[in-house]
């Protein structure tokens, strides 16, 4: 059986773009999905041996939709990240002009990074919600509801369109981050440069809960990147935390911190340790080196032993 990867298409998104940078998925069956749930769903399935999709924005954060299903759907491992530059151009059908642009078909992301721009030049549009970036350009061939869309420039290459505005972003440095999904993956070996990620559940609401919760991680020297909140579900107040943590798992001050996190969290959730798409070595006070961590075990376990101080390591 051939390997297959997922991805949210049709072809021309950024999730497709993100694909493209992963070397093992090269000359592989590419299979385009309409949402995240699908895409999971094939890795879950079989269907697919990993799926990319979004999980974080520079300019909206988290992505609502994956960090969700990541909770919900158990057995999945987080294998590498990919950073893609967010553009946007204004395309419509032949004729139009920006003028006659009074509805835009946009992703609700796209939408939320072109906003200030649509205000600015086409004031009191109207916005219709779409699937993905290339489904709302594709939409003005099959119904008449819309007047233009923002889309990813690689859409001029798949049809008939006339780009009315290029460098519509409102930031320039807007930047996705893409995660390759798979099933219970063997963890990708320590690089250095490498990012964990978690999800984990407060025990219960009350004061200083949120505070217990990252010590566990400020009194090993791991530094967060990503820390997003989201509701349980199941009662109000009751909410899990999605956490990007610096290090693997198989540093010694990362998998001390999540021995603490395991204790004090009723439910966690391993993602994955990867190597960071930016290949940024991660810094730490020498403090935390693994040797430190290693050398105050060996004299714990000389005191237990019997051992006189100074000869257990």
């Amino acid at each position: 059986m051939s390997e297959t990867y997922s991805y949210l298409g049709p072809s021309g998104t950024f999730t497709e773009a993100a694909l493209a940078q992963v070397p093992e998925a090269a000359g592989k069956p590419w299979r385009s999905v309409n949402n995240v749930g699908e895409a999971l769903d094939d890795v879950v399935s079989g269907r697919s041996t990993a799926a990319m999709i979004a999980i974080e924005n520079s300019i909206e954060g988290g992505v609502t939709a994956t960090l969700d299903a990541l909770a919900n759907i158990p057995g999945l491992r987080i294998v590498g990240e990919y950073l893609v530059k967010v553009q946007f151009v204004l395309v419509a059908r032949p004729g139009t002009t920006l003028a006659d642009v009074r509805v835009v078909n946009a992703h609700p992301v796209a939408y939320a990074q072109t906003r200030r721009w649509l205000d600015t030049h086409v004031p009191s549009h109207g916005h219709i919600p779409s699937s993905s970036n290339v489904a709302a350009a594709l939409s003005l061939f099959e119904n008449e509801h819309a007047d233009a869309a923002v889309a990813p420039p690689q859409i001029v290459g798949q049809g008939d369109f006339e780009v009315l505005a290029s460098g519509i972003s409102d930031n320039a440095n807007a930047v996705t981050r893409f995660v390759l999904v798979s099933r219970g993956a063997s963890l990708p070996a320590a690089t250095g440069a490498d990012k964990t990620s978690i999800i984990a559940e407060l025990p219960s609401d009350r004061s200083g809960a949120l505070l217990e919760l990252l010590e566990q991680f400020s009194t090993r020297g791991v530094n967060l990147s990503l820390l997003q909140s989201r509701p349980i579900g199941d009662a109000l107040g009751r909410y899990r935390f999605v956490i990007d943590a610096d290090g693997h798992i198989t540093d010694e001050r990362v998998a001390d911190a999540l021995l603490g996190v395991r204790r004090f969290s009723p439910k966690v959730i391993f993602l994955g340790s990867y190597p960071r798409a930016d290949k940024a070595q991660v810094e730490y006070v020498s403090r935390y080196d693994n040797e430190v961590f290693i050398e105050a075990r060996d004299w714990l376990r000389g005191l237990i032993a019997g051992e006189p101080e100074g000869l257990g390591g």
